[in-house]
């Protein structure tokens, strides 16, 4: 963790999962070949290659994080800052919960950051008038450690 920080974790992929990218990676090069050894034909296997690690390694770089910032504590989702002064409710989801509110009953309006093979998360209710966003929906290995460094985040900035 960096200084200042409460909380955080990427949202990288399982070894099962980069595994399974080593294994599209090699099958996408394989048929891009066609079996045929010129160069251009494996420059071009190769970078497919290298496309698809990257790509997994793009979709698994998101970073969670609950940290102080300028006096104020915030919930940074890669880009998105979310301030605990506009936290009213956060809400552990187990995995059915979590996929319920991810279907037909997540809101239109809910900022939704979620990769696959993380199957909990948080709801985090917002309570900023300004906003139209009424909640949201954030994926977590440990959401329990992340809801504590939220409520606890919450209550210093109440104080």
């Amino acid at each position: 963790m960096r200084s200042g920080e409460r909380y955080a974790e990427r949202m990288g992929l399982p070894v099962a999962g980069w595994l399974a990218v080593i294994v599209v990676a090699v099958l996408a090069g394989a048929l891009t070949n066609f079996g045929d050894m010129r160069w251009w034909r494996v420059a071009g296997s190769v970078a497919v290659m290298v496309a698809v690690v990257v790509g997994a390694w793009w979709l698994g770089r998101l970073r969670v994080a609950v940290a102080e910032t300028d006096g104020d504590v915030w919930l940074h989702v890669d880009d998105a800052k979310l301030p605990m002064s506009a936290v009213a409710e956060v809400q552990v989801l187990d995995r059915l919960q979590y996929s319920d509110a991810l279907g037909v009953a997540l809101h239109p309006l809910a900022f939704v950051v979620q990769r696959p093979w993380i199957g909990r998360g948080l709801r985090i209710v917002l309570d900023d008038p300004d906003d139209p966003t009424p909640y949201w929906i954030v994926a977590s290995r440990r959401p329990e450690r992340l809801e504590a460094a939220l409520t606890a985040s919450r209550e210093s900035v109440a104080a």
